[in-house]
């Protein structure tokens, strides 16, 4: 049995709630490997946890669903990997807060040489949601053009490079200027300042009247009427966070009145549920990544015990990029 420290907090509320705490982390059960972390990707499902939005199971609790690091100890009844073994994970369990776990194995895929720590920390869970988000929700293909909300933050710079990729034309709502030039130098071709300008409206004018096949929307509450408006008919409305909050009840006659439109509210836990899709999805990450199409910007980086810091910096719409807590 040794101690480690990891982050947690055990009641929900601002970032005030987290903590700093040693807990003890005993041998790798079966199935399961001690990894320790080399660097841990923060998320905005982070805050969901921390504040309640998305209830956890049981409190006092860690927090976080992605990591990068190298495997310390071995388990019986795992024979994919070994000590010494590069690994990450991106869908959890939660926990990834902490200088080292255990975790169950089949969670987690190898780390590529071309692939440093930080990097995968970054695209674990932003990564993978990209990946399901253009090739199997709804998928991209050349000629189409999308539109991305929040096309500056971690998720959405993927979006624009992998789909731009892919030969799409982007269109990304941003909140600055500054966003905008960043969203534009990662593969978005026509950048939208949603606070000022009527953001249904300009994607009729980009698209000639015709609207966009798919909206890839994750601010919820704030753009949930624009992105509908935004589509053409029998177009897929992919609602996949909250980051202004949730999106309000509504009638399904809505989508009939707008176009047969499709509504989706996905996440990479479903996606990622069965261990050859994970390793599949991964692969095809870590090829873009690797390749150049898709360029990972760590923006930001927090020691680990200042996650309470990351958390405001995220909250308050100060990051852009990828965020990764150095342990």
């Amino acid at each position: 049995m040794q101690n480690v420290y990891a982050i947690r907090f055990s009641r929900t509320g601002g970032p005030e709630v987290l903590t700093w705490d040693e807990i003890p982390i005993g041998s790798p059960g079966h199935g399961q490997v001690r990894v320790r972390h080399k660097a841990v990707g923060l998320n905005f499902i982070d805050v969901y946890h921390r504040t309640g939005l998305y209830p956890l199971a049981a409190m006092p609790s860690g927090i976080g669903l992605e990591a990068a690091g190298v495997i310390e100890a071995v388990g019986e009844g795992v024979d994919e990997f070994a000590v010494g073994d590069r690994v990450a994970y991106g869908t959890g369990p939660i926990g990834a807060y902490s200088e080292a776990r255990n975790i169950p194995a089949e969670k987690l895929v190898k780390l590529p040489d071309g692939v440093d720590d930080k990097t995968a920390a970054a695209i674990m869970l932003k990564g993978l949601t990209a990946q399901y988000l253009l090739r199997r929700t709804y998928r991209v293909k050349a000629g189409d053009t999308i539109l991305v909300h929040a096309a500056a933050g971690g998720v959405g710079l993927i979006l624009c490079q992998w789909a731009k990729h892919l030969g799409a034309t982007v269109i990304g709502t941003v909140g600055s200027t500054a966003k905008a030039e960043l969203a534009r130098a990662h593969g978005c071709d026509h950048t939208i300042l949603y606070r000022v300008t009527d953001v249904p409206k300009r994607v009729r004018e980009l698209t000639g009247g015709a609207g966009v096949p798919v909206v890839y929307d994750s601010v919820g509450k704030d753009t949930f009427m624009h992105s509908l408006d935004s589509l053409a008919p029998l177009g897929m409305m992919v609602s996949f966070g909250n980051s202004s909050g949730p999106v309000p009840p509504f009638d399904g006659l809505l989508l009939s009145q707008k176009g047969s439109l499709f509504f989706t509210r996905p996440t990479l836990m479903h996606y990622a549920a069965k261990r050859e899709d994970l390793v599949a999805m991964a692969a095809e990450l870590f090829d873009v990544v690797e390749s150049g199409a898709v360029k990972i910007e760590v923006n930001q980086t927090y020691r680990l015990f200042d996650a309470a810091h990351a958390h405001r910096d995220l909250e308050a719409r100060k990051t852009t990029g990828s965020t990764v807590l150095m342990p």
